[in-house]
């Protein structure tokens, strides 16, 4: 897949679209930092207390990976124009843990696109996202709907 550098409006997105991220590795350290602030339960935690959790070892906070696939669709090849507004989330899954070590990557594919009925300025555009691991088993599946312009807001 081409990647592009040029900003995407929504007359140049269409269903079917794939997309791709670049990867980024998740650390003990990442996930002990972020689930401190934002998540504080032992088997984000600590590795000890972890091991006699339903994770049987140290997790990451489902939050933690949700805010990794934000920055990774905005590092993606979809390089929407005005940056990636989300004005919803139809579906948010984690079908298995984050762990230290993990890689993940992002796929994702335009799944829906209809023109804003009260801003005519802005086209609705979902997508599924699928964070995947170094194996390439999903860790989190998402279908966000996001707010990109259009390049005329007078066309139908």
């Amino acid at each position: 897949m081409p990647t592009t550098t040029t900003e995407r409006y929504y007359e140049d997105l269409q269903v079917g679209q794939k997309f791709r991220s670049p990867s980024i590795e998740m650390t003990a350290e990442a996930i002990k930092a972020f689930a401190a602030q934002f998540d504080p339960q032992p088997f984000h935690l600590d590795e000890v207390a972890a091991r006699s959790s339903i994770f049987k070892g140290l997790a990451a906070s489902g939050w933690h990976p949700a805010a990794v696939v934000m920055k990774l669709l905005v590092e993606s090849d979809l390089k929407l124009a005005g940056g990636a507004i989300g004005g919803g989330l139809g579906e948010l899954r984690w079908p298995r843990p984050v762990r230290p070590g993990d890689v993940l990557r992002l796929e994702g594919e335009i799944i829906e696109m209809r023109r804003s009925r009260t801003r005519p300025e802005l086209g609705i555009v979902t997508v599924r996202l699928t964070a995947l691991n170094q194996a390439d088993e999903p860790v989190q599946i998402s279908t966000p709907a996001l707010m990109v312009p259009t390049r005329d807001p007078s066309a139908p």
